[in-house]
């Protein structure tokens, strides 16, 4: 399923905390606020460092401690949100969450169960340059075992004032036409915002590379290959996506360059963009859903993205 397939707005779980030190996934929410109707929630994760005896033994001073600063964290995200331009409709009524245990994936997974979210936004690590995502350990095990879509957004991204303005698809080695459902996903979506879709296969021009003693030819014939290869999938993608959505304005591309930054940025990129990965699942595990290649594009990416769980195509 796309990120919501019926009428209500979409539910948008923030991880956010006042001493995160960035507004990224707020701005991000604020972004998607401004291309579709969404309901917003912000959970706040406090990772209890001690040991369950420890807890016990603070009893009611920790159970006040923790309601003060789920009040004070209340008026830090009441703020932000303000900031961020989020009407105050599009916020649920209990848009501030403040939550404890041991682990925050489990945590944002379980108020992801709780809000019935259809997506979960997070930030950068803060070490990212600006402008790319950088994945911190919350990210990293949430986009191995998330059972919903994950939104990212890099540090200090630049976006649109009118909203996402397109939306993009990347297409992976790892994944056949057939078994890519995110890129449906992703076409819902563009249509039902009434933005165009691009569909996006990159190359690092490394992986086909002589070596210096190698005959040049050979190099020149595996990226020949390698183009027509990829020019036939986007060409089957674009069809598939065409027959269920023929109002669509579709387009492909090639991003191709040494090195996966290279390849990255040598397409056109707009305020407005929205990229989307998805993949088949790795192994056994239905829920490990994020392949080798979409990780090594993630810190190149300039614009905030989605990472769709995998699931196999009805």
């Amino acid at each position: 399923m796309p990120l919501n397939s019926d009428k209500r707005a979409y539910r948008i779980l923030i991880s956010w905390t006042p001493a995160s030190g960035g507004t990224e996934p707020i701005e991000y929410a604020a972004w998607l606020a401004r291309t579709t109707p969404v309901e917003v929630r912000v959970l706040s994760a406090f990772v209890q460092p001690w040991h369950e005896v420890s807890m016990q033994k603070l009893g009611g001073k920790y159970h006040k401690w923790f309601a003060q600063e789920a009040k004070a964290c209340k008026q830090a995200v009441k703020n932000t949100l303000q900031a961020a331009g989020i009407p105050r409709e599009q916020w649920n009524k209990d848009y501030s969450v403040l939550m404890d245990g041991p682990s925050k994936p489990q945590l944002l997974t379980q108020a992801a169960e709780e809000f019935d979210a259809d997506l979960v936004l997070l930030g950068p690590n803060q070490g990212a340059a600006k402008g790319r995502f950088l994945a911190g350990s919350t990210a990293d095990s949430l986009l191995h075992y998330s059972p919903i879509p994950v939104g990212l957004s890099p540090r200090a991204a630049k976006l649109s004032k009118h909203g996402v303005t397109r939306l993009n698809f990347a297409l992976t080695e790892e994944q056949g036409i057939d078994d890519v459902p995110a890129l449906i996903d992703a076409a819902f979506l563009a249509s039902t915002w009434n933005v165009p879709l691009r569909i996006i296969v990159f190359s690092s021009h490394g992986l086909v590379n002589a070596p210096i003693n190698d005959n040049l030819d050979v190099a020149l014939e595996l990226t020949s290959q390698w183009r027509e290869h990829s020019l036939g999938r986007l060409d089957i993608a674009r069809e598939r996506v065409g027959e269920r959505f023929p109002d669509l304005e579709i387009r492909t591309e090639i991003g191709s360059g040494k090195g996966w930054r290279a390849a990255v940025d040598s397409l056109k990129w707009k305020k407005g963009d929205l990229i989307c990965l998805g993949s088949s699942p790795m192994g056994a595990l239905e829920r490990v859903f994020i392949g080798s290649r979409a990780t090594e594009l993630l810190p190149h990416l300039s614009v905030p993205i989605i990472v769709w769980p995998s699931r196999k195509t009805s």
